[in-house]
């Protein structure tokens, strides 16, 4: 009986089958058979790495629920403050002494989070200032309010202190607050 002359699966030259389903030479049988194992482990592994990055994205999806509303306005705090000093504020002196120099910079609240928890995530009341006034000088509010006013005027500064309408912030509007100003910064960055 003969069979359809085909081509060996293996190293592709014309084979004439001697047994239906012969699909290789029989001295191509061997290395054909380590070739389909290693292309079986080689999809095995690649599902298994599709599994795990579900798996990731899983644990990332429920960390994420599991948040609590301090965390999430921390990281809210966290992303309006690297906004402020490395990309509204960059090129502007500290607020306060209005001195460029080599030190750390830090986002600097005109009206502590303290006393105004409403305007902690406010970018009017957030400023370049440098770490000896906000730290060491407990923010140099004295001189702050001099740099406001010069840089805004004394409307814009009466304003935010005539500000005491609280803000309620939902888990959604912090999650936006800081989706919003990681994605200005990464934009600046381009």
């Amino acid at each position: 009986m003969t069979f359809r002359r085909t081509r060996c699966a293996h190293c592709r030259a014309k084979l004439d089958p001697e047994r239906p389903g012969q699909i290789v030479h029989a001295e191509c049988a061997a290395d054909y058979a380590v070739a389909e194992r290693e292309k079986a482990e080689r999809a095995e592994a690649k599902k298994a790495r599709a599994a795990a990055k579900v798996e990731r994205a899983e644990t990332r999806r429920r960390k994420e629920r599991a948040k609590t509303t301090g965390q999430r306005k921390a990281e809210a705090q966290a992303a309006i403050n690297k906004w402020i000093v490395h990309v509204r504020d960059k090129e502007q002196p500290c607020i306060s002494c209005g001195r460029h120099h080599q030190g750390m910079y830090h986002a600097g609240h005109y009206r502590s989070r303290g006393s105004a928890p409403h305007l902690a995530l406010d970018p009017r009341n957030l400023h370049k200032q440098c770490a000896p006034c906000n730290l060491h000088l407990h923010g140099n509010l004295i001189e702050y309010r001099r740099g406001l006013i010069e840089r805004y005027g004394l409307a814009h500064v009466e304003a935010l202190e005539a500000d005491q309408e609280p803000r309620h912030l939902s888990p959604g509007d912090l999650d936006a607050i800081r989706n919003h100003y990681r994605k200005a910064l990464k934009e600046s960055k381009t």
